[in-house]
């Protein structure tokens, strides 16, 4: 077995686990600010989450194991990171810190990571870009949703 088929999703998991923490730590906060009405329930948040961390780390082994390790591959593999850490970062803006429009702007450039995965990915596997497209579609989800928070909590 390949290293990658165990680091990979490890760090996928380490993503989902500082973030879990880290939301699960403001969520006093959270339960006392005020949400469109069309906020999505916590279990549906965090059941999409699930399945989108699921599609992307078949993505990344994918893209690690299918393509050739050129420059290009380089940039794929420094922007997943780069994701990942605006992925919990967003957390630490939003429920950690409280700072909802700072967090407004970091999920826009969480949502330009995808986009450029998907971009850089598509010429060399269809199949890994489009594993990521309902990631892109609920980032800018998040992203409407988080400015409408911080909006509605001026």
């Amino acid at each position: 077995m390949k290293l990658n088929y165990i680091v990979i999703p490890l760090v996928t998991i380490a993503v989902s686990v500082v973030g879990g923490l880290i939301t699960g730590g403001g969520m006093a906060w959270y339960r006392s600010i005020k949400l469109p009405s069309w906020t999505p329930p916590g279990s549906t948040i965090g059941a999409v989450w699930t399945v989108l961390f699921i599609l992307a780390t078949i993505s990344a082994l994918i893209v690690w194991n299918g393509l050739p390790h050129d420059t290009r591959f380089q940039w794929i593999v420094a922007i997943f990171l780069l994701n990942a850490i605006l992925n919990v970062g967003w957390s630490w803006l939003f429920f950690g810190q409280h700072f909802m429009g700072t967090a407004v702007w970091e999920a826009g450039v969480l949502g330009l990571t995808v986009i450029a995965l998907v971009i850089l990915i598509w010429p060399l596997s269809i199949l890994a870009a489009l594993l990521l497209v309902p990631y892109a579609f609920w980032v800018a989800f998040a992203t409407y949703l988080t400015w409408s928070v911080w909006r509605l909590n001026l």
